[in-house]
This record gives structure tokens, sequence and C-alpha cells, in this order.
């Protein structure tokens, strides 16, 4: 599994699809996959995971959500995840960046940033045909990387421009 072949399994097709295609397109794309491949799949999806495991990024999700729990965070991660490389690279680079996304996922007309279970997907197919769990690879460590974010609106606003004047409290 090279990293362009793990790019284009979890970059989303289109910005409208709903979480719930999203993650019916990669249980699509990782069944022919070999058990090894998907292994490496799963390694390489928690690493990624990893990487975005910041406060920094977290701050962001909670403008844009109010994201306020650890599952809620890793569902919001995988969102950015299936952006795709480049924007992954620049929400991780800086957070603010998500202001420029042009189009949302939305539920009850609200910004709805979330792949629940995406990041299962490699793992519940391997189990499914072996009767027996991928390696556990945690996505993150046992807390974010960096300084927790201010709920304070003035430093939220000077830390993230874009983000508030899109998603303003």
């Amino acid at each position: 599994m090279t990293e362009t072949q793990f790019w284009q399994l979890v970059t989303r097709n289109h910005a409208d699809q709903s979480s719930e295609q999203i993650v019916q397109q990669l249980q699509q794309s990782l069944d022919p996959l070999d058990d090894e491949s998907l292994k490496a799949f799963d390694k390489m999806f928690g690493q990624q995971l990893r990487r975005s495991y910041q406060w920094a990024i977290w701050g962001a999700a909670y403008i844009v959500t109010g994201c306020d729990s650890d599952y809620a965070f890793t569902e919001f991660r995988c969102f950015i995840l299936s952006l795709g490389q480049e924007w992954y690279d620049k929400i991780i680079a800086q957070p603010d960046s998500l202001g420029d996304l042009a189009q949302w996922p939305l539920k009850d007309n609200y910004a709805y940033p979330f792949i629940e279970d995406y990041d299962l997907v490699a793992g519940q197919l391997y189990e499914s045909r072996n009767e027996d769990e991928l390696p556990f690879v945690p996505s993150g460590n046992n807390t974010p990387v960096g300084k927790k974010f201010s709920t304070k609106p003035k430093v939220l606003k000077q830390s993230y421009p874009k983000l508030t004047a899109r998603f303003p409290f």
C-alpha cells in the first residue's frame, strides 16, 4: 500500500457525499484488497489520524460544531481525512484553513463534518474475513499534541479568524 493508494481510497468522490456514502465507498474499495493490504491500510489510517490529534485542530472542530468529546473529535478527524491529502496537510499545518472550505456537509441545515466509524472499516472487513482482529493502533496519544485551545471568544477569533467569521458564535 503506497501513500498515493491510501489517499485514493480515503478521499471522497464529491463534496456533497453523505457520511454513509463515504463509508460505503471505502468499504467497496477495500473489499478487493488482500489481508496484508488491509493491515497496511489500517496502519496508515491510524498514522494519519495521529497526525491530526492536535489541540489546534480540536479548536477548529469546536468552532464549527461545539465538538466536546474525544469520540466526536475522531469522527471530525475522519471527515478532514476524507477531504484528501492536499486539504488534510493544509489543515494539519493551519487548522483555520478549514474556513476556506467551499462546501460543508449539512445536517438540519448546520455544518456536520463527522464520519462515524470511518476508522473502523478496515478492521471490520478484516474481522469478518478472518474471525480475528487487526492489531489495535490508537488514533491518538493520551492527550492531543500542543497547547489546549481557549474557549474564550476573543482568543478564538484571534486564533481562527476565518472559521469564526464563517461560524460566528
